[in-house]
């Protein structure tokens, strides 16, 4: 009797999966998305070609994977007690440098999503859903302690005025986004649009 031979996902320890992705992104800086590819990624990692598709699927997956796997855990341990606080937690959660780097890699993402419904889906279920829940967290907390109003209009575009605040800022400024911005972009434009007064 013949055996047939089952399909196996093998293990990548974590170390190894940090690894690639790291290589992932510096390649994704030097080329951009569309000229990146999963030959260059395999000889860049001495990896398989064959692993790389047999753990990632393709290289939308395994780019939005490797962005989200660099980007801080927001999780449930931000809590200062205030919208503000919460906020600027959250900024501080990355130095000026890797806000700096974020910034430039983010932007050549998404001029690539345009013509890359694959990138598009990707980037949606392991990077926008990720941060909507976490920033809708922020928000309930915020509503619970009555320091916004739960039909605040502004509530549904908080998001937006946070990408606004990262993008707008090299595109008008011609200069990266830093903390003292950001944080100054916030209390000038997010909480008064969300009716909390800023208190130093």
């Amino acid at each position: 009797m013949t055996e047939v031979a089952t399909p196996r996902r093998s293990r990548i320890t974590p170390e190894r999966e940090a690894e690639l992705y790291a290589a992932v992104l510096d390649l994704l800086r030097e080329v951009g998305y569309d000229a990146l590819t999963m030959d260059a990624v395999a000889a860049r990692t001495r990896s398989s070609k064959a692993t790389l598709y047999r753990q990632w699927g393709g290289k939308a997956e395994l780019v939005a994977r490797a962005i989200r796997h660099s980007k801080p855990d927001r999780g449930d341990e931000i809590d200062t007690g205030s919208l503000r606080g919460d906020l600027h937690a959250l900024l501080r959660l990355e130095d000026d440098c890797t806000i700096e780097q974020n910034s430039a890699l983010m932007r050549g993402i998404a001029m690539a999503m345009h013509n890359n419904p694959d990138l598009r889906q990707a980037f949606r279920t392991q990077l926008i859903d990720p941060e909507l829940s976490g920033f809708h967290q922020v928000i309930r907390r915020a509503v619970d302690r009555g320091e916004v109003r739960p039909d605040c209009p502004a509530l549904d575009f908080l998001l937006h005025m946070m990408v606004g605040g990262f993008a707008t800022r090299a595109l008008l400024d011609d200069q990266p986004p830093t903390q003292a911005f950001l944080t100054a972009y916030i209390d000038a434009v997010v909480l008064p649009a969300l009716g909390v007064p800023v208190s130093s």
